[in-house]
């Protein structure tokens, strides 16, 4: 099986990703796990040798049971980070995520492994919650503008951009 494209040295990891938008009955589909006290996209690493439609198809079959297809690439999201909870605790973090649009199938569903959660969030009501990436709310009213690129230096004090 291939590896992960991800790399940790020291108190530095690098993660390439490919992450869902998958949105059903004007809801977000977000997933959670137990050690965690935020919601995030459903998605993962890509290993070598897959592309990033490879992988996001992959990620949401593993984590929420369904298939999915593709609609269109969103945004791309170059996240620089330190987290001081949780998995990556300490970390000072580099990942790029390619964030894909799938094309809604009319219904939500459930799913829950042992690990992680689905959740549905209403999209009016996402400012109310803890949800990364942080800018998902301004990607969402902005699907139509084309790819967006967002630029996240969370380390360093600095907002991100949105280009």
């Amino acid at each position: 099986m291939a590896k992960d494209i991800s790399y940790r040295q020291g108190q530095e990891r690098f993660r390439y990703r490919a992450a869902a938008l998958i949105i059903e009955e004007e809801a977000l589909c977000v997933i959670s796990s137990p050690s965690e006290d935020y919601f995030y996209s459903v998605g993962g690493a890509v290993r070598f040798g897959e592309t990033s439609e490879e992988a996001v198809q992959r990620e949401v079959f593993e984590e929420t049971g369904q298939r999915y297809e593709i609609e269109k690439l969103a945004f791309v999201h170059e996240n620089l980070f330190s987290n001081s909870t949780g998995v990556l605790k300490g970390l000072d973090c580099h990942e790029i995520c390619f964030y894909y649009l799938m094309k809604p199938r009319g219904k939500q569903f459930d799913y829950q492994d042992k690990q992680e959660q689905v959740y549905w969030i209403p999209l009016t009501d996402l400012e109310n919650y803890k949800v990364f990436p942080k800018e998902i709310t301004h990607i969402l009213k902005h699907l139509q503008t084309g790819i967006q690129h967002i630029i996240s230096k969370k380390r360093v004090g600095q907002k991100s951009v949105i280009r």
